[in-house]
């Protein structure tokens, strides 16, 4: 069932050259027509993951909150989109070592927030907001702190669900960077109801 984000939800920007509105329309359509210079983006391509979470989540949430706050979900997803549009934009290079001197492997700071946020969207209790490096991911060895915001479902524990998803953020940037991570600072700053087909 395709979902239709309010006008008034949608960042006016653009990501890669696209209207954040022509990826909501893309990704309705399921894809199709398949678009060559969208799906040949990785920003694009990045967005429009984290595009279909929000979907998802928005559904469930706006059915059960339009009659109470009707103002405050249009609020919210906004704000998630305009992070989301954000990390995108690929930032600073972060260098991987390889045992080669003359392979020069990085991957981008987007790349890596992307490896974040499929993280932590890897936990349907949990919806990533902005995801920040803050220190000198370009020198390696120098230590970064990560800092996240999220939503968990309502009625988690909060710092049950905080402890796991700074454990998954560790594991997953240890093993596809070289980060040295000197912490993950994670503030809750949302809670959004369960979808009705949760558990």
């Amino acid at each position: 069932m395709a979902m239709t984000i309010p006008d008034d939800a949608l960042p006016d920007q653009t990501v890669d050259g696209y209207s954040v509105e022509r990826l909501s329309d893309y990704l309705d359509s399921g894809r199709t027509p398949r678009d060559p210079g969208i799906e040949g983006s990785a920003a694009c391509r990045l967005y429009l993951i984290s595009l279909a979470q929000v979907h998802d989540l928005s559904r469930a949430s706006l059915e059960h909150e339009a009659t109470r706050e009707p103002d405050r979900d249009g609020r919210w997803i906004s704000g998630l989109l305009e992070s989301i549009r954000r990390e995108v934009v690929g930032g600073r290079e972060i260098p991987l070592g390889h045992p080669d001197a003359g392979i020069d492997l990085r991957i981008t700071e987007a790349a890596a927030r992307g490896l974040v946020r499929r993280t932590g969207d890897a936990d349907g209790g949990v919806v990533l907001g902005a995801t920040t490096f803050s220190g000198d991911v370009t020198t390696p060895g120098a230590p970064v702190t990560v800092e996240v915001t999220a939503a968990v479902r309502y009625g988690d524990d909060i710092r049950g669900v905080a402890d796991d998803l700074r454990a998954r953020i560790v594991e997953t940037l240890t093993r596809h960077t070289h980060l040295t991570i000197a912490a993950v600072d994670i503030v809750i700053d949302d809670v959004f109801l369960p979808r009705t087909d949760d558990p």
